[in-house]
């Protein structure tokens, strides 16, 4: 049983959101958290200046919402949304927020991840803490 459960959700890709989170709540001691994480791919400077500038908060409002009608009405979990590159920066908000497990939701491994790596893959191999994959 663990005490904080990170769940990175990929809005992109929801199919196992739900799975994810019921596995989180098996895992949760009572009186623990989960935290629905969803990160947002930076942009590059040089690409930035060129963008309005309210464009990150507006992504990132939009993501947050996004994320609340994901997961509806589910008042036990706490929800962020972030910036930074998917794998570094769920490792580093896990150990941020003293994350004791992780969730993740991966897809079925294909010829490309064995070239590209996958971000379940990256927080599988490099996280400080317990790691559960959902497929």
């Amino acid at each position: 049983m663990f005490k904080s459960i990170l769940v990175p959700v990929a809005l992109d890709h929801t199919r196992n959101v739900n799975a994810a989170l019921d596995i989180a709540r098996r895992l949760l001691e009572e009186g623990g958290t989960i935290i629905a994480l969803n990160v947002i791919e930076a942009i590059p400077g040089y690409a930035a200046v060129h963008l309005p500038a309210n464009y990150q908060e507006k992504g990132r409002s939009e993501a947050r919402a996004a994320l609340q009608a994901e997961l509806g009405e589910a008042s036990d979990i706490k929800l962020d949304v972030v910036t930074g590159h998917a794998g570094r920066t769920i490792l580093n908000y896990a150990e941020q927020h003293d994350c004791q497990c992780i969730v993740v939701a991966s897809h079925r491994p294909g010829l490309q991840d064995y070239f590209l790596g996958s971000t379940a893959a990256w927080v599988v191999r490099h996280a400080g803490c317990s790691v559960h994959v959902v497929r």
